[in-house]
């Protein structure tokens, strides 16, 4: 499928943006985008920038407002469908009970870093904004999280399959087996971004704190 997606795209010249948009904009859909190679037809797309066929800067545009879209569908199926029915037709298409309860836990335990995290990683970005819609997360908050995440993703992304030229599929093949690691770093930085910006916001309350507990202790 993605062989006939890449030669299909390329001959399209223009019309190859719209193809892109509608694959990513499904796979962003939960359980149909299981099986969508829109992380892959990315890289080609950014291959195909680097051959002169689209123009890099509005790739990433039109790759960020499917995926933004795409999540925003999602999100409101989550809302109105529920988690019951994601379990009940999720075993068709070889959803197991355990994965969606990894990513529940995910997104209870990190909320709208979890949103963001979760477009690095496959399962997550086709599951993620169907569970925080169940979830009833607010939708300017997941709107928040969703489109830094699915900008800098596009970015990245497309940028990878630019620098990679011919070798996007090692690059392809790498992302897959490292989507995990990648996903729990991005997640692991922005929490000690978060962490150090907390660390600013109460530094007088902090120091505070400590003189006081070093007061106590060898008074």
């Amino acid at each position: 499928m993605l062989d006939y997606l890449i030669n299909f795209v390329g001959h399209l010249g223009h019309w190859g943006y719209l193809v892109i948009f509608l694959i990513v904009a499904l796979e962003c859909q939960a359980l149909v985008g299981l099986f969508m190679p829109g992380e892959s037809l990315v890289l080609v797309g950014g291959f195909f920038a680097e051959q002169g066929v689209f123009d890099p800067g509005l790739l990433i545009v039109v790759i960020s407002i499917a995926a933004i879209l795409g999540d925003s569908i999602g999100y409101e199926m989550g809302r109105h469908f529920g988690r019951g029915w994601l379990l009940k037709h999720g075993r068709h298409f070889g959803l197991r009970l355990e994965n969606l309860d990894r990513v529940d836990r995910f997104f209870v335990k990190h909320g709208g870093k979890a949103i963001f995290a979760s477009h690095f990683m496959h399962l997550l970005r086709a599951l993620m904004p169907f569970v925080a819609g169940a979830h009833r997360m607010r939708y300017q908050k997941f709107l928040l999280f969703n489109a830094a995440g699915c900008t800098i993703w596009a970015s990245v992304f497309v940028l990878l399959g630019y620098f990679a030229g011919e070798s996007w599929r090692v690059v392809g093949k790498w992302i897959g087996s490292a989507g995990k690691i990648g996903g729990g770093a991005v997640l692991l930085v922005i929490m000690l971004i978060w962490f150090v910006r907390w660390l600013v916001r109460h530094k007088a309350d902090i120091k505070r704190r400590c003189l006081a507990a070093w007061s106590w202790a060898f008074s």
